[in-house]
């Protein structure tokens, strides 16, 4: 699950928006954990008739005031769309002249030329800080390992969501973590005793599964250099990682 300039995500300007939109990216691996997780076969988590609001009002209640108007998604986020994001939900100011200046297209740039560059490059900046306003939800793909059955406790465990994990975006030399704070729950699928054979046949012997994954976003943390999103995983959908064949759909209940 890795895809930026320094993890899964690449970087550049594109961002996608929509009332509901699917997903793409990834990251992660914890130990195991209590929790409690629905399967729910009918649940819209790819469904492109669902519309943004009701993402928003299926999402935990923890989530701060300042972050309930935010209704826009986020779809497959690239390392610079993450860093606008974190900067829009700080207040924060982004340090325009700064990432101008070290911009290639400016550093690179004939001397009569530069001027023109700079103004061209900073209302690049200027258009994608823009483009994440009013975003309070992200859509990612993650590629993880589902644990072994648990016949005690009739569930698996979805390391890739556990508490402990990590989503790293990095661009403009800030990185920007992403962190689950229902993670508990979140990484626990239960599933009855006698479905659990058939779901470790479609993931083959390694349980490496695909992971699309509703995140609300309710707290920032700043930090030197970037800082932290805690987002609560709202639903995903698990497919095997080399078929692409879906297991199953699982609703967050807390």
């Amino acid at each position: 699950m890795r895809r930026s300039s320094e993890r899964s995500v690449r970087g550049g300007f594109a961002i996608a928006f929509a009332s509901v939109l699917t997903a793409a990216c990834g990251q992660g691996d914890a130990p195991e954990a209590g929790g409690s997780a629905n399967l729910a076969p009918t649940s819209p988590v790819v469904a492109a008739a669902a519309e943004a609001g009701e993402v928003i009002a299926r999402a935990p209640a923890a989530a701060s005031a300042a972050f309930v108007g935010r209704t826009r998604e986020l779809v497959n986020p690239d390392a610079s769309a993450l860093v606008f994001l974190y900067y829009d939900l700080t207040g924060l100011t982004p340090p325009y002249d700064a990432w101008v200046e070290r911009d290639s297209r400016v550093t690179l740039a004939q001397a009569i030329d530069r001027q023109a560059r700079r103004g061209a490059v900073r209302a690049e900046l200027e258009a994608a800080a823009g483009a994440v306003r009013g975003v309070g939800a992200l859509r990612i793909t993650m590629h993880a390992n589902l644990s072994d059955y648990d016949p005690s406790y009739s569930e698996f465990t979805v390391r890739a969501l556990a508490p402990s994990s990590v989503v790293e975006f990095s661009e403009f030399q800030q990185k920007i973590s992403i962190r689950f704070g229902n993670g508990l729950a979140a990484q626990t699928w239960r599933v009855a005793a006698e479905d659990a054979q058939l779901i470790r046949d479609k993931i083959g012997h390694f349980g490496g599964v695909s992971l699309d994954v509703l995140l609300r976003i309710t707290d920032v943390q700043p930090a030197p250099g970037g800082g932290t999103l805690t987002a609560d995983v709202v639903e995903y959908e698990l497919r095997s990682a080399s078929t692409g064949q879906l297991i199953g759909r699982v609703v967050v209940t807390r």
